[in-house]
Parts: structure tokens; sequence; C-alpha cells
């Protein structure tokens, strides 16, 4: 998901600390629990910590300060057994550009660079920070046929004691 969770500006508090602002929709969508496997985000930034409910999701890795992401990304799927072919990439911005290349599925959010926006498989039609993430989990999701047993409460969160 490289740094699509945010809309790419920083804040600075008093001590001069860096801050990144986060949907709230975005965090609804990269469940790491099934049916949506997603293992994994990067970020080339230098080692900024990010608040704890977008870093500390049980079962999604975070990596931080990512020098070569198209390493990190076939470790990552080497590690949960995939190939680059069954991976999905979102990416706004030339350091995303090999990582795009490389996989299965590469997206770039509605406010991506142009240069990469000509390279994607998809756009999404929200930006990045604002929604983009999630839409790319709900395609999957619906790809995947997994919206009719959302919808009717089985598993992720429901507590109105329905099942599919």
């Amino acid at each position: 998901m490289d740094g699509t969770l945010t809309d790419g500006r920083l804040y600075f508090d008093s001590e001069g600390n860096e801050l990144k602002s986060f949907s709230v929709l975005d965090g609804q969508g990269p469940d790491p629990a099934p049916p949506l496997r997603l293992p994994g985000r990067a970020d080339h930034r230098a080692a900024q910590p990010y608040g704890a409910e977008a870093r500390g999701r049980p079962g999604l890795e975070t990596h931080i300060g990512v020098k070569d992401k198209l390493s990190c990304m076939d470790a990552l799927a080497a590690r949960h057994g995939l190939d680059r072919a069954r991976t999905a990439f979102v990416g706004d911005d030339l350091p995303d550009l090999d990582c795009l290349r490389a996989a299965g599925l590469a997206v770039a959010p509605a406010n991506a660079h142009p240069w990469i926006a000509e390279t994607v498989h998809w756009r999404t039609r929200a930006r990045a920070g604002e929604g983009a993430v999630r839409e790319v989990c709900d395609v999957l999701l619906a790809a995947q046929g997994h919206v009719p047993a959302i919808l009717a409460g089985a598993g992720h969160g429901s507590r109105d004691g329905r099942s599919a």
C-alpha cells in the first residue's frame, strides 16, 4: 500500500515530530483477517512512527524506511507463498514504479503522479488518504465473491448475531 494511506501532507508538532493524517475509511479496508489477505505495507520515507492504529494491526506488517521496495515486496510475497502475479501494489509516485511494474495488479490513487497513473492497471476514484485503500480492498473483496457474506454480517466484527 506504500504511502497511500495518507494524503501526502505532513504536519509537525511543537517538538518537530512529523505527523500524518489517516482516513477512517481506509482503516476499515485493510483488514488482514480472512477472507482478504493483506500481509504488509511499505513506506520509503525515513523511519517516522505511525500511530498505533496504522502500524500495529495484528497480521498487517509495516515496513518503514524501505530503500528497496521491490525486494521487500518479493520477500513478503514469498513468506505468504505468492508469486508476483498474485500480488497487488498500490502506489502513487516514482519510488513505487518498480513494484507497480512487477505486481500482478498495479493500482494508483486518483491523485497519483501522472507518470505513475499511465503505468498502472487501475486508478481509484478516491485520492490517497481519502479512501483509496478502502476502495481497493472493497473491489478485491467483491472480485473474490465475499461481499454477500460481509453484508449478511458474517465475520468482520458483526455483533448483531446474524450469520451468512
